[in-house]
């Protein structure tokens, strides 16, 4: 079984910074693709950023140059770092990973992190 646990959510002000972290725990003999995804109220789940195995990263048109995605192999951890943030930022932003754990290869998902930005 693989446990997600997010961070660093919270309020900030339009233009500020907050950084998310979401570390993976429980037997886990592999992991692939890592990503952040968000849901604000009353919409659809998208995709936010990225990165493979490999360090290969992609983003969302709408988060480019603000956004960067990381990821520690050895703490099995990603990272969001977010910059210049702005209002429409305002989502529950959720880690997943595409990840071999044992008895099952698929998609995990964290429980979510919500992030406010006001204006």
């Amino acid at each position: 079984q693989v446990h997600l646990v997010e961070s660093g959510g919270g309020l900030v002000q339009a233009g500020g910074s907050l950084r998310l972290s979401c570390a993976a725990s429980g037997t886990i003999f592999s992991i692939f693709r890592m990503s952040w995804y968000r849901q604000a109220p009353g919409t659809q789940r998208d995709l936010v950023a990225t990165v493979t195995s490999t360090g290969v990263t992609n983003y969302a048109d709408s988060v480019k140059g603000r956004f960067t995605i990381s990821r520690d192999n050895a703490k099995n951890t990603v990272y969001l770092e977010m910059k210049s943030l702005k209002p429409e930022d305002t989502a529950v932003y959720y880690c997943n990973i595409d990840a071999n754990g044992g008895s099952y290869r698929g998609l995990y998902w964290g429980q979510g992190t919500q992030v406010t930005v006001s204006s």
